[in-house]
């Protein structure tokens, strides 16, 4: 019977990782699963959270026993789940957060207990942390290739950035300089802003002085509406990108009639509909979004749903494999799971064909992008 434990997060504790105990098999698989479910970024995690309500009770004939616990979205919270996985709940596979500052934090526990990992956001996955996470959202730089191609073939010239004050704003700039600038464009203005700000009316004073064709912002969830509204109450008429993380139906409901012609890049599965039926990202994406609308209602698909649903996608493969290695519970079991991310190939997701090698722990291709835009307060394929 697939458990759910639902529970906000405790204070965190600066304690050292223990050492692992030694593993006694289990006649079930634990899950330990970490995301944000209250804070800023609850409209990541609340989609994230929906979705396993979708996902197997059973692998490879063996139960599943999932635990959920939120993290507000703090790092030091998310290291505090993530070690109570580790010590109390004996977990075999660990996954979270839905931002990436968090998820750096569970990768860095996962990594030292080795715990196979899969993280919930885009995150920078540094060698030690590459043996046991993988990451299952789009890596920035396949999503940003299709905006700053989108920008080019508009004539684009000069760009503007606002995005968050951390790792994951870091991560976009970064991206559009390595990719976007040797494409022709020019940087004019650079602003940063928190999560948790509810006003970002002077970084939009000096984006709109800048003037530039196109404002690039590197943001997600619901706050990425906060400067694609401000932006055009200032009177901004340029084009406005907004990134993967903003791909939601809450960014239409948050932004309103700002939300109009906004360029977003996206996964497939915001829009399975309108891929072709030999597309992988199609059957997995129907079924999601089909559950998912049903219990929710219409228009409630989330690409961060498609985050921890295809990370199931991904276990109905690589189980099987890892139980002819050891019993859950073992650490023979983990290391299967690892060596089957590795063996296993064209795994098939809502988001995304997934080929995880040694050096690629996205192990994504342009399967996993497309590019949207809002029209008439719906999302649609953009020209």
């Amino acid at each position: 019977m697939n458990k759910f434990y639902l529970s906000a997060a405790a204070i965190a504790v600066s304690l050292a990782l223990p050492a692992l105990p030694a593993s006694a098999q289990s006649n079930e698989i634990v899950i330990g699963i970490t995301v944000t479910t209250t804070g800023p970024a609850a409209a990541l995690g609340i989609p994230e959270r929906n979705s396993l309500e979708f996902v197997p009770k059973e692998i490879g004939g063996v139960p599943l026993k999932v635990i959920v616990l939120d993290d507000g979205g703090d790092p030091t919270a998310a290291t505090t789940n993530a070690r109570r996985f580790v010590t109390e709940s004996k977990a075999d596979i660990i996954m979270g957060s839905s931002t990436t500052p968090p998820t750096v934090a569970v990768s860095t526990v996962a990594n030292e207990a080795g715990i196979p990992h899969f993280g919930l956001a885009p995150f920078p996955i540094t060698p030690e942390r590459a043996k046991w996470s993988v990451s299952m959202p789009q890596p920035i730089p396949i999503m940003g290739k299709v905006l700053y191609e989108h920008m080019k073939a508009h004539n684009v010239k000069t760009v503007g950035y606002i995005g968050y004050s951390d790792s994951y704003g870091d991560l976009w700039f970064n991206d559009f300089k390595a990719q976007g600038v040797p494409m022709g464009m020019t940087v004019v203005d650079e602003e940063r802003f928190a999560r948790p700000d509810t006003s970002v009316a002077g970084q939009v004073l000096k984006l709109v002085a800048a003037n530039p064709d196109a404002i690039l912002i590197g943001a997600s969830g619901t706050a990425a509406a906060l400067p694609q509204t401000s932006l055009r109450e200032r009177g901004y008429k340029g084009l406005i990108y907004q990134t993967h993380g903003a791909a939601s139906m809450d960014f239409i409901r948050i932004a309103g009639k700002a939300a109009e012609g906004v360029i977003m890049a996206s996964g497939p599965v915001m829009s399975p509909e309108t891929q072709p039926d030999s597309a992988l990202t199609k059957k997995p994406g129907l079924a999601l979004n089909t559950a998912y609308e049903a219990k929710f209602g219409p228009n409630s698909r989330s690409q961060f749903a498609g985050h921890s649903y295809d990370a199931f996608e991904i276990l109905k493969r690589v189980v099987p494999v890892a139980l002819k290695a050891g019993k859950p519970g073992t650490p023979e079991f983990r290391e299967g799971i690892r060596k089957a991310w590795l063996s296993e190939k064209d795994m098939a997701a809502s988001q995304g064909v997934y080929n995880f090698t040694e050096k690629d722990r996205y192990g994504l291709d342009d399967r996993s992008r497309i590019i949207l835009t809002v029209k008439d307060g719906k999302y649609v394929p953009a020209k």
